[in-house]
């Protein structure tokens, strides 16, 4: 018994370190001068220092140290960006996946079975063949390179997952939570706002989540869709950056950038696994 539970606390503290490596090598490369970066240690700063995270806020004329000298849109640009992309996506892909979800899966509609197999089969096509499709409609709705492009974008691409995570969830929940709503006297309305609402609020978590991190890591889309750099996103700016040998700058860029999603997923990580869980587990 006591060599099980050792060689499972290895296998945990493997795992853990497998997964703070990147972190921690993403720190270390962010503290390094250009110099120490080419001719260093790649896993230890010997002489750190704070102008790459520094650099980020410069300006748009500000030189970056190394090979070349780039004009960049100051980095709190970037996250204001992404700050409203997202904020924007979660919201949308949540008040149009609720009530899709509650209709599919507590309503069920003639062939609800099926339409959930449908969702589920657009969210597995890649996303990559429809770029040509994509920006053609773009074009014609007026809204190339804009905010709100990426948003109905992502949107699009999150929405089927949450849906079907959702309705998985709504399908199995008791009817006698309602049923006792409604003969206290509240309407279907009211009770499904302060009943059932309240009782999804793990698997809002899990939805939301996905969401936030289906969009906040997509590069490919942003820099395609946003071409004036004032515009554009923390994942689209510092990937051209990264082109232009501003390496230094751009690992200090992600590390910096990362660190609200990483509070955010600290903070919601137990209501994200129990949504997960539940809708698995109610025959998703």
């Amino acid at each position: 018994m006591r060599r099980r539970r050792a060689v499972r606390a290895m296998l945990l503290l493997l795992a853990a370190l497998y997964g703070l490596f990147p972190v921690y090598y993403v720190t270390v490369q962010s503290l390094k001068t250009p110099e120490e970066d080419v001719f260093g240690n790649p896993f230890y700063v010997a002489r750190p220092t704070f102008e790459n995270y520094t650099d980020l806020f410069e300006g748009d004329e500000a030189p970056v140290r190394g090979y070349v000298i780039v004009p960049h849109v100051p980095f709190a640009i970037w996250v204001l960006n992404s700050t409203i992309v997202l904020a924007a996506t979660v919201s949308l892909t949540l008040l149009a996946g609720v009530p899709a979800a509650y209709a599919l899966g507590r309503l069920r509609p003639p062939g609800w079975v099926w339409w959930r197999r449908a969702l589920l089969a657009t969210y597995v096509v890649p996303h990559t063949i429809l770029f040509i499709p994509i920006y053609q409609l773009i074009i014609r709705l007026g809204l190339d390179d804009s905010h709100g492009a990426l948003v109905l974008i992502y949107t699009t691409m999150a929405l089927p997952f949450c849906v079907w995570i959702l309705s998985a969830y709504y399908r199995h929940l008791p009817r006698e939570i309602e049923e006792s709503a409604l003969v206290e006297g509240a309407t279907p309305a009211r009770a499904f706002l302060r009943v059932v609402l309240p009782m999804s609020r793990n698997v809002l978590v899990a939805a939301g989540l996905f969401t936030l991190g289906t969009a906040a890591n997509d590069f490919m889309l942003a820099s395609i869709f946003l071409l004036d750099r004032h515009r554009q996103t923390v994942a689209a700016g510092l990937g051209v950056m990264d082109v232009s040998l501003e390496e230094l700058v751009a690992v200090a860029g992600v590390n910096l950038a990362s660190i609200p999603i990483v509070i955010l997923c600290a903070l919601f990580a137990r209501g994200y696994v129990r949504g997960i869980t539940a809708a698995m587990a109610e025959g998703a």
